[in-house]
Formats: structure tokens, sequence, C-alpha cells
């Protein structure tokens, strides 16, 4: 009868045991949680206790606390790039709408038809610079909030890629760009939209435009990849890998909100295809693989 009293005692004080155990390792929990929430550190939770089921809780709630911090840390960035581009879409559009104003107080104070028909012309420049703008940022959104699944064919790439050079020979020579061509005789189809590559193709000619130092090389290979590639020594490494990014614009790019690229690799992207840009030796390359 004794042993059964012993072994009872000794269940006992092995289940307290176990019990303040545990509860040291639930608050353990608690307050480091609380201090990882409370401030801005990568460091995880870890527990004095080797209860398996305990560490796996631990465990578990630090993979949701590394997927927070990156979703705090997407939002931050997010935060940042949305106000960096609010300051500078509006210094793009206030720009010419001051120049405008301006214009429209010297009409007032002529009455010279030559002088009056010269700043009306320079106003409508300015307006349609605005509606550049504007129309870019609308384009964007649409195409951002649209999560639906894009209708795709069978689509012959080699003669959108020549439309699309074809349509932007004006621009090219007005930049004295002549672009040296390569497009393979192989036929190359893909299922995608049609439309969609085709404004793909189109802004990355227009950075071209924006970018160049006077050459352009376009090349459709037999495996399908389409590559840009031309001479831009006023941009940086650092800068080509932020080319795709929001919003972001360099120097050399005057107006221009910075999101034809970014909508070019969203319309890639929702393709299934990829596109990446590199900089080795003075030159700005895109690449775009289409599956």
């Amino acid at each position: 009868m004794e042993w059964l009293l012993a072994a009872a005692v000794a269940a006992i004080m092995f289940l307290w045991v176990k019990v303040f155990l545990l509860k040291k390792s639930a608050r353990e929990i608690a307050d480091s949680f609380e201090e990882k929430l409370k401030t801005d550190t990568n460091t995880l939770i870890d527990i004095s206790s080797r209860d398996k089921d305990m560490r796996h809780l631990a465990d578990s709630i630090n993979v949701r606390l590394k997927e927070l911090r990156q979703e705090h840390l997407q939002y931050h960035q997010g935060n940042t790039e949305l106000k960096n581009a609010i300051t500078n879409i509006s210094h793009d559009i206030r720009t010419p709408l001051t120049a405008i104003y301006g214009y429209l107080d010297m009409i007032q104070q002529t009455n010279d038809p030559e002088k009056q028909a010269k700043y009306i012309a320079i106003m409508k420049d300015r307006a349609e610079l605005m509606k550049h703008l504007t129309e870019e940022l609308f384009r964007y959104s649409v195409i951002i909030a649209d999560e639906t699944d894009m209708e795709t064919e069978d689509v012959f790439v080699n003669q959108v890629l020549a439309e699309s050079i074809s349509s932007f020979y004006p621009a090219l020579s007005e930049k004295g760009i002549t672009p040296q061509i390569t497009i393979t005789e192989k036929r190359i189809i893909r299922n995608v939209n049609r439309a969609a590559l085709s404004r793909v193709f189109s802004n990355l000619l227009n950075n071209a435009v924006k970018y160049s130092d006077g050459d352009l090389q376009i090349a459709l290979s037999d495996a399908g990849e389409i590559t840009f590639s031309n001479t831009a020594k006023e941009l940086s490494a650092v800068e080509v890998e932020q080319l795709f990014d929001r919003f972001y614009t360099v120097e050399a790019a005057h107006h221009s909100t910075g999101l034809g690229l970014s909508i070019a690799r969203s319309l890639v992207k929702r393709m299934g295809g990829s596109i990446h840009a590199a900089y080795r030796e003075g030159k700005l390359i895109i690449q775009i693989t289409m599956q």
C-alpha cells in the first residue's frame, strides 16, 4: 500500500513539475512574442523548455513572425515608395501646369497674333505632356488592379516585334537612332496576349528612346529570347537594378512617371514569362523570355 502511495506522490510531483515547466515556457513565449512585436528586431523566440510540443509552438510562432516582418517591410517600403512617387508625380504635373499659367498671363499681356500663337503652341505641348503622364498612371493602375486571367492566343512573335519597331521609327529617328535588328527566320509562336506583348515591346522601345546614347540593338533568337540593348553611359549598375521598380526614374529620364518598365514586367509575368535587366560594359541589356 505504501508503495502505491509513494508512486502516486511521485506521479503528482512529476505532473506538477511538468505543468510548472509548461507554464514557464508559455510565459516565455508570451513575453518574448510581445517584445518582438514592440521592437524592430530579427531575433526569434527561444525557450528554455525541451518539451517538443512547446518548442513546436515556438517554431510555429517564429514562422509567423518572419512572415509578419516581411509584410511589414514590404508595407514600409511601399509606403515610402508611394510618398516619393506622389512627390515626383506632383512635381512632374505641376511643372507644365505652372508653365501653362505663365503663358496664359503672357497672352493676356500682348495683342501680337504671332506671339499669342507661339504661346498657345507651347501651352498645347505642356498640356500633351500632362495628358501623357496621367494616362500612364491610369494604365498602370488598371493593369495592377486587374486580377482576372489574361486572355491568350497563339501569337507570331516575329510579326508583333517587327510591327512595334516600325511604329517607333519616327521617335527613334528623331533621336538619331538607327536600330540594328536581328530577327530569326524561324517562326516563334507563343501563347500570349497579343495586345499585352505589343505594349511590352512599346514600353521597351520607349525606354530606349529615353536612355540610349544613340544606338539600339534588337534581337529575336531561334529560342524565342527577345533582347533590347543600347549604350547608356548615364546609367549605373545600381540604377539598372531599380529600373523595374514602380515610379523609379533616373536623372536622364525627363517627363516620365517611371512606370513603363514596371508595366512591362507586370505584363510579362502575367503571361508566364520572365524579364530582367543587366548592365555590362556601358550597355543596358533587357531580355525577355516567353514560355
